[in-house]
């Protein structure tokens, strides 16, 4: 079985000392993709380079405190790619690609964190530079390779990913262009799409409970007014990868700082005491598994010490 998470930490220094370390150690992934490490090579050095008994790979902002990305790994990967290309955002940490190829098989699992535009319009503008630099990208990483994109995207697809949708249409993260960005990757019938939102996959409806960000304005999280702003995307041709069991792991011991991803719609959202804003993602695969939906059955034999998905 193999299992990997998603998580926004919000400032790892934080999050560690906030039972982040017994967090993964209990949850035990293989792989778990972090963003917003807000911290440097420096900070990291001797104290966060391995979380519960994972090594990590990561892509530092060159501002202090701001962004970062990484992907701790139980197994080595082949090769470590830390940014996409353009300079504007390689400098803000936003992209880390850990690259796991065999002689059969190429495949790699990104780390990204996308900008916000929240912060007024210089940002946005950002946010769609950002966007048409990374699509192009994914298509030709597509056309070469498999991969799994988890992250931070910070962009509500459809209205049954935010609360208030009639009210948000003007703000960042519901704008029609970049609803329209992500409509295009998900296209499955496009050559220049063909991606998949495995959450939506699994739970096609759910409004309510698929929210993974809430604002700190207000009575957001209280009142459960909420957007789903993170996602892991895989490629349409790997249907076999997925099964039913995508699963929710709450995160209760984290306090506000923290912002884990949830996911699940059969697990009640924690006491407003703990103010956790984002629970943890975890997409899980069995060898037993074809297609979504099947039953797990007929057990694939695997070589020793082969882990990749299949």
């Amino acid at each position: 079985m193999f299992k990997l998470t998603s998580l926004n930490l919000n400032g790892i220094r934080s999050a560690t000392s906030k039972g982040l370390h017994d967090w993964v150690a209990a949850e035990r992934p293989d792989c778990i993709c972090v963003q917003e490490i807000k911290a440097q090579a420096a900070d990291m050095a001797g104290r966060f380079e391995e979380l519960a008994g994972l090594a990590g790979h990561f892509h530092f902002a060159e501002k202090k405190g701001y962004s970062g990305v990484g992907i701790y790994t139980r197994h080595p990967p082949s090769d470590v790619v830390t940014g996409f290309g353009p300079a504007e955002f390689d400098a803000e940490g936003r992209y880390v690609e850990l690259r796991f190829d065999t002689p059969t098989r190429k495949l790699s699992l990104i780390s990204a964190y996308f900008p916000s535009g929240s912060s007024g319009e210089e940002r946005q503008q950002a946010k769609y530079r950002f966007l048409d630099a990374i699509h192009p990208h994914l298509m030709r990483l597509k056309a070469e390779r498999e991969f799994i994109l988890c992250g931070d995207i910070n962009i509500a697809h459809q209205q049954i990913d935010l609360k208030n949708w009639r009210g948000n249409q003007k703000n960042s993260g519901f704008l029609p262009e970049e609803r329209a960005w992500m409509t295009k990757l998900l296209d499955n019938n496009a050559p220049d799409g063909g991606m998949v939102d495995v959450y939506r996959q699994l739970q096609p409806t759910t409004t309510d409970a698929c929210y993974t960000w809430w604002s700190n304005r207000g009575q957001a999280y209280a009142n459960n007014v909420g957007w789903r702003l993170d996602y892991i995307l895989r490629q349409k041709t790997h249907d076999n990868w997925v099964c039913p069991n995508l699963v929710f792991t709450p995160t209760a011991a984290f306090p506000r700082s923290v912002k884990p991803k949830g996911i699940a719609s059969n697990v009640k959202r924690q006491q407003r005491g703990f103010g956790v804003r984002r629970m943890g993602m975890s997409w899980m695969k069995t060898w037993h598994c074809r297609t979504l939906g099947s039953p797990l059955s007929r057990a694939r034999t695997q070589p020793k010490g082969h882990w990749l998905p299949s």
